[in-house]
């Protein structure tokens, strides 16, 4: 998958310590499971409050109980939970105010409206002032217990997202890593045998978008180098000559205009990882001065007469086929060779369908942050479309996709509508 980056000052706005705190001890839970959430109920109907109490406790969660906004609002200023089931109509402050109030008390904590008698004007206006959800306190207690667990969900997918921004590292865990679909796990399964091996090259071959730089991060940083730099220089963009002087860096004289030593990408990934990117589109021509790099990690820089020894894992990537590249004699066998140590063959989307709605919901949660808004759901009539799609491009389309989407989305659930006109 591809893990986003996110705007620093976004997160800044949105998020305080006390949900970086939560989602640190939420590391120590599993994955998929929801967690333990400390949830706040405001009623002023004792009858109710007890019926909620207990259900929120049979669920496991940490349950504190109000009969007034008054009070809740003097709890939050020392203990910000993380959801709050909130009646609208009380004596003293209203559900309104109460909501209003706390827009300035804790940005974390996610507000349910509950309601015996509530308007659609009440439901909008609570949504304008940042409720995740508006009940009728009229359904039945497993409804209000699958929106506590929607609930529940997006605050951990929202923390997810924060911390692997703030913790670049940890955002190329192994753990992180959306695999529920065979074809992913498989590769997980592959990754967790290599983790030690941290001087053996690797080739990972997958069509384009389908995360291969991605992968070649979390080999990285769950490794021993991990600590080390990752470098990346691409095939793709680079002039033959223009990949040769950045990676292996020139000396003072070494052709017109160079008035000075330049050091390379090389003399920059010194204990960590080179990331050679569509290594497939590389000129036959600088094939040739790769093999030494991934053989043993020797190089000299250009007008140089010293061969340099460095200490680093050659990652390589490539959408084409480098076996049949080999045979069509557009790639060196003894590159090839020395590159196939490990190869990693990178499933398509298309045949990893489990990971798809996963994958969909951390994008949703990653834009949300961006474009302020709090879309949890998908319609399952949405589901079933991106289901259905082959996806050519890949996680990268979907990303794309879901950018999109969020941008168009209005409501809470992402339609059909909001997905693009080839749907």
């Amino acid at each position: 998958m591809l893990l986003p980056k996110l705007a620093t000052h976004s997160l800044g706005k949105a998020h305080g310590t006390h949900g970086l705190i939560s989602y640190q001890l939420l590391l120590l839970e599993k994955e998929h499971h929801l967690m333990q959430a400390s949830i706040f109920v405001v009623d002023d109907q004792p009858a109710f409050r007890i019926a909620l109490e207990k259900l929120l406790s049979r669920m496991q969660h940490r349950v504190r109980a109000f009969q007034s906004g008054e009070e809740l609002l003097a709890a939050v200023e020392q203990d910000p939970p993380d959801l709050i089931l909130l009646d609208l109509k009380m004596p003293g402050l209203d559900g309104i105010q109460v909501l209003e109030a706390l827009r300035v008390r804790t940005r974390d904590s996610l507000v349910v409206l509950l309601t015996a008698y509530g308007t659609v004007e009440d439901a909008v206006e609570a949504m304008k002032l940042g409720a995740f959800d508006f009940l009728i306190k009229a359904i039945e207690l497993d409804d209000i217990e699958r929106v506590i667990n929607r609930g529940i969900e997006h605050i951990r997918l929202r923390r997810q997202v924060l911390f692997d921004h703030l913790h670049y590292g940890d955002s190329y865990n192994m753990r992180n890593l959306i695999a529920d679909s065979p074809a992913m796990k498989a590769v997980v399964g592959q990754l967790q045998h290599l983790m030690q091996l941290s001087n053996v090259p690797v080739l990972l071959v997958g069509e384009t978008g389908t995360g291969k730089e991605y992968l070649a991060k979390v080999i990285h940083h769950s490794s021993t180098r991990g600590k080390g730099p990752f470098v990346k220089i691409s095939c793709t963009t680079l002039s033959p000559q223009r990949f040769e002087r950045d990676l292996f860096g020139y000396e003072r004289g070494a052709f017109a205009g160079a008035e000075r030593r330049k050091l390379g990408l090389l003399d920059q990934v010194d204990t960590g990882t080179l990331f050679i990117d569509e290594i497939g589109d590389l000129d036959l021509s600088m094939q040739g001065k790769v093999v030494g790099i991934v053989q043993d990690q020797s190089y000299r820089r250009l007008g140089g007469t010293e061969d340099i020894v460095g200490d680093f894992r050659v990652i390589a990537s490539s959408y084409r086929d480098l076996k049949a590249e080999v045979a069509a004699g557009r790639f060196r066998e003894d590159l090839f060779y020395r590159l196939n140590v490990v190869p990693f063959v990178v499933p398509p989307l298309r045949n990893r369908m489990e990971d798809i709605i996963p994958l969909a919901k951390l994008f949703m949660t990653k834009y949300g942050l961006e474009l302020g808004k709090e879309v949890t759901d998908i319609d399952p009539r949405a589901i079933k479309t991106l289901h259905q799609y082959s996806f050519p491009g890949n996680v990268r389309e979907l990303q794309n996709m879901i950018e999109r989407a969020m941008m168009l989305s209005i409501g809470r659930t992402l339609t059909p509508g909001d997905l693009p006109g080839a749907f």
